[in-house]
């Protein structure tokens, strides 16, 4: 399975400790050169940075469309632009990215998503996690934006 993944689903794994999930459910997990720069180089001594720079199943790699992701930034951050081309390029299955205009610009181009309540769920449905909602509430006591609807609905 191929994942590519965008930074704050990582963030938000990582300052609960749980961003291992992820390489439970899927293995490899890709990230754009501009993500990672984010998380590690920007990031240094913030939540996932020391894990994402000591894992060897979180892989770096450049998107090679430049103007994919040159027209993506025009209403995108890099990191999200970059994601996109590079899930686009690798023929992921999905592209696991939050934002709401990221996930309908991934779409537009053909780039299948999913949020980081879709992976808690799938990690519940494959007993990899025991409580999706247990989890979710503990990110969003650490900052992780999401609504009171959709962590309702994980109850």
């Amino acid at each position: 399975m191929i994942v590519v993944a965008d930074a704050s689903p990582l963030i938000a794994l990582s300052r609960v400790g749980r961003l291992a999930l992820l390489q439970k459910l899927y293995g490899r997990i890709y990230v754009p050169v501009a993500v990672w720069h984010e998380l590690v180089v920007d990031g240094r001594g913030r939540a996932g940075a020391e894990q994402l720079d000591g894992s060897d199943w979180i892989v770096s790699r450049s998107a090679t469309d430049r103007k994919l992701v040159a027209v993506l930034e025009t209403t995108l951050d890099p990191g999200e632009s970059e994601a996109i081309a590079l899930a686009k390029e690798m023929h992921a299955d999905f592209l696991l990215l939050d934002e709401a205009l990221g996930r309908a610009a991934a779409e537009h181009v053909g780039v299948k998503t999913t949020g980081l309540l879709g992976v808690l769920l799938e990690a519940k449905r494959r007993g990899a996690l025991a409580d999706a909602y247990e989890l979710a509430f503990a990110m969003k006591a650490q900052g992780w934006w999401v609504s009171e609807a959709l962590l309702e609905r994980l109850r």
